[in-house]
């Protein structure tokens, strides 16, 4: 009773839990979901606080010290890890998201070649599932509703209702409109695609600016700073007769290896993941 109250505790302060695990297609419960973390972080904190004790208790006077703090380990452990654990489903939904938006004008592309050439629009989404890369397995989600006994547009309604990707869902909207509306879903999907086509080229030319931008950062940080800093540090600490240990060179290589990795991040998290 008490790890259910808790789990409800929890569950107060992420009210669309729920969406978001159907949108990760995470095929859990929020109630099993909460509870899940909650054992999780309580072993990962669990096993900090045995590390803790194993490492560091030599370094008090007493055991009783380190075991003292423990509480303070537990806590301070137990929470990052839960809430980083409640973190997974938005990366999930990040990670299906960058999935379909690289491929998601060729999957167009290819719904729209399939019905130009008389193909029925049921028949080119299995074509689709079957055939087309890594949007293959989205299109076959959408099948394998229809197969549980969900109608054709509410399937396609579903799959745009609990998409992560806007450009996935305005295909999804054009399929679900030829429908309800009867009519010829080719030219709607065409000149959507033509959106999506110019939206993707406006992006790669923000991501060259910013490119720019974090070009000129890389070489103050990495190159200039570096080289000049060093050479006038050396040159001062010569003057002065300062006496450099390797740890100072290490730690100069260190602060350059850093700036390479974060300069790497930052490059690949602003790219646009796309295939045009």
């Amino acid at each position: 009773m008490v790890a259910i109250d808790i789990v409800k505790i929890f569950l107060r302060y992420y009210p669309g839990l729920k969406r978001t695990l159907r949108i990760a297609h995470i095929k859990e419960t929020p109630e099993k979901f909460v509870k899940h973390s909650l054992l999780l972080s309580l072993y990962i904190s669990i096993g900090i606080c045995g590390a803790f004790f194993l490492f560091f208790s030599k370094s008090f006077d007493s055991r009783l010290d380190a075991v003292a703090l423990l509480p303070l380990v537990f806590l301070l452990s137990s929470f990052p890890v839960f809430f980083f654990m409640m973190q997974t489903p938005k990366g999930n939904i990040r990670k299906r998201q960058r999935e379909m938006d690289k491929y998601v004008l060729f999957t167009g592309r290819y719904l729209l070649v399939k019905m130009e050439s008389g193909t029925p629009l049921f028949n080119s989404i299995i074509d689709a599932s079957k055939s087309y890369g890594v949007s293959g397995k989205y299109f076959k989600e959408i099948l394998d509703d229809i197969a549980a006994g969900t109608n054709i547009e509410d399937a396609l309604e579903n799959a745009r209702e609990y998409n992560s990707s806007a450009y996935f869902k305005k295909i999804l909207w054009q399929l679900v409109a030829s429908i309800k509306t009867g009519t010829d879903i080719t030219n709607a999907l065409r000149s959507t695609l033509k959106v999506i086509a110019d939206d993707q080229i406006i992006e790669i030319k923000k991501y060259a600016k910013k490119l720019n931008a974090l070009m000129l950062f890389y070489m103050l940080i990495a190159c200039v700073v570096p080289s000049l800093g060093v050479t006038l540090f050396l040159l001062v600490a010569s003057f002065l007769e300062l006496d450099l240990s390797q740890a100072f060179l290490f730690a100069v290589l260190f602060f350059l290896a850093m700036v390479q990795v974060i300069f790497i991040i930052m490059v690949r998290s602003i790219r646009p993941v796309m295939e045009l």
